[in-house]
């Protein structure tokens, strides 16, 4: 957005609608937007953002039935967007169908006058109000293409998480959009936080909170627009109340030609050092334990690295906060009868590959032939085998039950596995 193309206009506007989200009536929120909309009547291009569950609040105990409501509710904001030449983006209840039902996201859709650019699924669901109870999270965050340019989302408890912005920042987007419903207790996080991401990232920041008391909650209001250097441009009460005004896309060249922080990744790390002896490993579950960090456990042999032990492992790492992978070492794998001429790569050269994956933290060689000490030693938040290993087989499992934690049978890869691929060498 740091330049002018037929799509991407230098300049655009911007605003927020602020106003009281009624609990279960999509057909009142639907009527308060046209109000605000009408009230600020501003002439395109340009983008709204509206209130987290701008139609429906959380109304748990109605959720599914609400979810149903949410294609015909793009459809009305597509309307208002095409009335005004606008983008409107906000959150609403997502049904997905899925192989064991329907699972629930909080999604931040973005709409133009032509129909849908793209959605958001919040990715932090905030425990204290049961979200991750009756939402699922989302997962690989992506830049959204407008009319507008590249942009990026997050919904309400997703501004704690700087990464989140950060990597959407990286890929090019010039303007972060925020739904939110934030309490006025912690009004001054939100302010906060708002310009962090703007600062950080130098580029602009729309904010829309929703306002009033909804059910036993006060809400803060103060939706903002700030720019690229943590200025903000304009900020609302703590009542109903709409705002917008012109960017400048040019603004984030300039702020960014003084001095960049956004996209700058060098990788300074040794993928070395996540191999790590069994005591020191101990010590620093200990310490990420403290942190409410969940820890993920699982262990093979992995001698010939290939696609179903990696979507295995990706598959390990999304249970929980940090992947621990137990490697058998040379002398455990030949105690496990797998051939003379096994393993084919020496446990050194094995830890350094999976060391090298992005969902692996850690790799711990172990002697035995069964990881049972150092499971009950780490005694890891979820335990994790492949879909050929019934819970009950699970070595470990017991304890880990015991402890109150986790431990599931992860589906493989078909057509896939270390002695097919060497049969299919041999025979070549």
């Amino acid at each position: 957005m740091e330049t002018a193309t037929p799509t991407t206009p230098l300049r655009y506007h911007a605003g927020f609608l602020q106003f009281t989200v009624t609990l279960a009536d999509p057909a009142a929120n639907l009527a308060a937007v046209r109000q605000g909309l009408a009230r600020l009547d501003l002439a395109g291009p340009g983008i709204v953002v509206l209130p987290e569950l701008w139609a429906t609040g959380f109304a748990y105990d109605r959720l599914p039935a609400l979810a149903l409501e949410t294609p015909g509710l793009l459809r009305e904001l597509q309307a208002e967007a095409a009335r005004y030449n606008i983008h409107l983006a906000g959150s609403l209840p997502e049904a997905v169908l899925t192989e064991i039902g329907t699972t629930l996201h909080n999604t931040l859709y973005i709409v133009e006058p032509d129909g849908l650019c793209g959605q958001y699924r919040k990715q932090q669901l905030f425990g204290p109000m049961a979200e991750d109870v009756h939402f699922a999270p989302g997962d690989d965050p992506q830049p959204i293409p407008t009319g507008l340019g590249l942009m990026g989302g997050l919904v309400c408890y997703d501004l704690r998480f700087p990464e989140l912005a950060r990597d959407q920042a990286a890929q090019g987007i010039g303007l972060l959009v925020v739904t939110a419903e934030w309490p006025a207790a912690r009004l001054s996080h939100w302010r906060t936080l708002l310009q962090a991401r703007a600062i950080e990232n130098q580029l602009f920041v729309v904010g829309c909170n929703t306002c009033g008391i909804v059910g036993q909650t006060e809400f803060a209001g103060h939706s903002m627009i700030i720019g690229p250097d943590g200025t903000v441009l304009a900020e609302a009460g703590e009542g109903a109340e709409e705002k917008a005004m012109e960017l400048d896309a040019g603004k984030i060249a300039e702020v960014r030609a003084r001095f960049r922080t956004v996209g700058v990744t060098p990788y300074r790390h040794d993928d070395q050092d996540r191999v790590i002896e069994p005591a020191a490993l101990a010590e620093i579950i200990a310490r990420y334990k403290v942190l409410g960090r969940k820890v993920v456990f699982t262990n093979g042999c992995f001698d010939i690295l290939h696609q179903g032990h990696v979507t295995y492992l990706e598959a390990a790492r999304k249970e929980g906060d940090l992947l621990v992978v137990g490697l058998n070492s040379d002398r455990s794998v030949r105690r496990l009868g797998k051939g003379d001429d096994r393993p084919v790569n020496r446990e050194q050269s094995r830890a350094r590959v999976l060391a090298a994956l992005g969902c692996v933290d850690f790799v711990v060689i172990f002697d035995e032939e069964t990881p049972q000490r150092l499971i009950t030693t780490l005694m890891p938040d979820v335990l994790v085998k492949g879909g050929d290993w019934p819970v009950e087989r699970i070595v470990g499992a017991p304890e880990v039950l015991a402890a109150g934690g986790r431990v599931l049978s992860i589906p493989l890869v078909d057509n896939f596995s270390t002695t097919s691929l060497l049969d299919k060498i041999r025979s070549a």
